[in-house]
């Protein structure tokens, strides 16, 4: 049996991005590029983004970027446009949540765009009191089913 010769299996694999934690400097589009907000992942490193200009693309995570950068639906991200396909493009640059509200601020993304991060702390908390999530019958109730 052959001696393994490795540096280390799956979980070595899995502690390199620990430097992405720093702050990076803000990436603004240039021409050829388009922002994207992602509508829904396909799998296969495929994601459908609708594009500010207001374009549905089918976008192509490039392979840098691929199993280390994860992109989930509502991200917002940066593509390259295609010359010859224009209903497709390329991820180039995934935006954090911080950054996209930068982007926001400073006027790149348009004001009706809806940033993910508040989705989810969005439900209305209604104070009727204790006691009031459950319902009361009358003797006579419970007798007639």
């Amino acid at each position: 049996m052959p001696k393994n010769k490795g540096k280390g299996g799956k979980n070595r694999k899995r502690g390199k991005n620990e430097a992405d934690d720093e702050k990076r400097e803000l990436v603004f589009k240039e021409d050829g590029q388009e922002y994207a907000q992602v509508l829904r992942m396909l799998g296969n490193g495929r994601c459908e983004a609708m594009c500010i200009d207001g374009t549905k693309r089918l976008c192509h995570i490039r392979g840098k970027m691929h199993k280390k950068v994860w992109i989930a639906a509502g991200d917002i991200i940066l593509v390259g446009l295609r010359d010859y396909q224009d209903d497709k493009a390329d991820v180039i640059l995934k935006y954090m949540p911080d950054e996209a509200r930068l982007l926001k601020a400073y006027g790149e993304l348009p004001e009706n765009t809806r940033l993910n991060e508040g989705i989810a702390g969005g439900l209305e908390d209604e104070d009727e009191g204790p006691g009031d999530d459950y319902i009361e019958f009358e003797d006579e109730d419970i007798d007639k089913i």
